[in-house]
């Protein structure tokens, strides 16, 4: 070879390493998903899309409204963006029913574009949708559904994409119970639930605790979730003369028992409680003046870190008031939870192209422990409990609705009594 010829095969040999030093090679093959349930995928001009699903409309509107609000004030103290992509927050109302949750959780599970939710707001709303969103893939995670049977470690695989930050109804009646029996000293109680998941399995709970420390349960009621005129049931529980009447239902019916029971003879001074259902001032507005002096249990606000505080004065920046119910932190931590989960798994590619791997994301839900939350140190159990069981028993002491702020510290209402 002349010597020419050799010095131009070695000019071309060396530009061609350099154009492989500058990125001239085939890129590296994009990233393919093995996931078990699959990957979403969002281009780098979408959003990153998580959907709420609760109850918001009708009665029970302030409890699913309450925890949106949550979810919405976590977002913006994200920024509003997830590795540099919009988070685009979409809602289906599930309107505190079975068949409600049934047809939000159709419409979640075929929208492709979703990588997480948040919610439901009632356990109804669970029991008819969860096994939908479980079998497409989806995960879930509940602010406000408290009942018990929901993270049983038997309750099978149709709940696996299922978890909560709210507490469990075994903890809320108990407490409850404790209350009514060694604080209020009655060996009474009737209850009245309206049907639904929430208030038979609460009432059940409360009936067994208050048993077992000596009471006596004389009446055992229910009414429709829709009934107006109570004066059939009150009458059936005056006649078996109770100290305490629990009812742990919703707003609907709740106003109405609250409205009458005073009417009814033998009911005219009795203790009366309800739970987080009916933690609303919606219920003062449909209860009126027999809702003042009532009793009801939540989640023990005093007990939330300092965070909390914070983010109360957010709310009520931001909304021009007080929270509507009780489980506006709990869906901030459920939301901060999954974006946890969510920085832990994304595949982010060169153009920004995320993929979600869907099984990853919820075995990292699941993994969840030592999260400091706004309502606690939160970590999930194997069958979805991720919340802080703390429950504490309020008096409302004005049945004005516009009085309604149980987290102004200095003049409280619903005031707490106990523990």
């Amino acid at each position: 070879m002349n010597k020419r010829l050799f010095a131009l095969l070695s000019v071309l040999v060396l530009a061609s390493m350099v154009l492989a030093a500058c990125g001239g090679a085939p890129a590296a093959a994009t990233y393919e998903c093995a996931d078990a349930l699959g990957c979403v995928k969002v281009a780098p001009d979408e959003p990153v899309h998580v959907a709420y699903w609760g109850v918001l409309s009708g009665a029970d509107g302030s409890l699913g409204e309450d925890s949106k609000r949550g979810v919405e004030i976590a977002i913006e103290d994200l920024g509003g963006k997830f590795q540099g992509h919009d988070i685009l927050l979409t809602t289906e109302d599930a309107l505190c029913t079975p068949e409600g949750g049934a047809t939000a959780a159709t419409k979640l599970a075929a929208d492709t574009s979703i990588v997480g939710l948040i919610g439901s707001s009632c356990s109804d709303e669970t029991v008819g949708g969860v096994a939908t969103l479980t079998n497409a893939g989806l995960t879930t995670i509940s602010p406000s559904n408290t009942r018990p049977v929901l993270t049983d470690p038997a309750r099978g695989p149709d709940y696996a994409g299922y978890l909560r930050t709210a507490h469990s109804d075994a903890f809320q009646g108990k407490a409850v119970a404790e209350f009514a029996y060694n604080v209020l000293k009655v060996t009474k109680a009737a209850t009245i639930h309206d049907g639904s998941a929430y208030a038979q399995a609460l009432q059940q709970v409360f009936a067994d605790e208050f048993t077992a420390m000596g009471g006596t349960i004389v009446a055992q009621e229910a009414v429709a979730k829709d009934a107006t005129d109570m004066g059939p049931v009150l009458t059936t529980v005056s006649a078996a003369g109770p100290e305490f009447v629990y009812f742990p239902v919703f707003v609907a019916a709740g106003g109405y028992i609250a409205a009458q029971i005073r009417d009814v003879a033998g009911l005219e001074t009795v203790a009366i409680a309800g739970s987080d259902g009916i933690f609303t001032a919606d219920f003062l507005k449909a209860g009126g003046a027999n809702t003042e002096g009532m009793y009801l249990s939540s989640p023990d606000f005093g007990l939330f870190p300092g965070g909390y505080a914070t983010f109360v004065e957010k709310h009520n920046a931001k909304y021009g008031g007080a929270p509507l119910s009780v489980f506006h932190a709990h869906a901030y931590d459920a939301t901060n939870i999954l974006f946890t989960a969510l920085e832990k798994v994304a595949v982010v590619e060169a153009d920004g192209t995320i993929y979600v791997p869907r099984q990853a994301l919820r075995d990292a839900i699941y993994a969840t422990k030592d999260f400091q939350g706004i309502t606690g140190t939160l970590a999930c159990s194997a069958s979805g409990d991720c919340g802080a069981p703390v429950i504490a028993i309020y008096e409302i002491v004005n049945s004005d609705a516009a009085a309604w702020n149980p987290q102004d510290t200095a003049n409280p209402n619903p005031k707490k009594i106990y523990p």
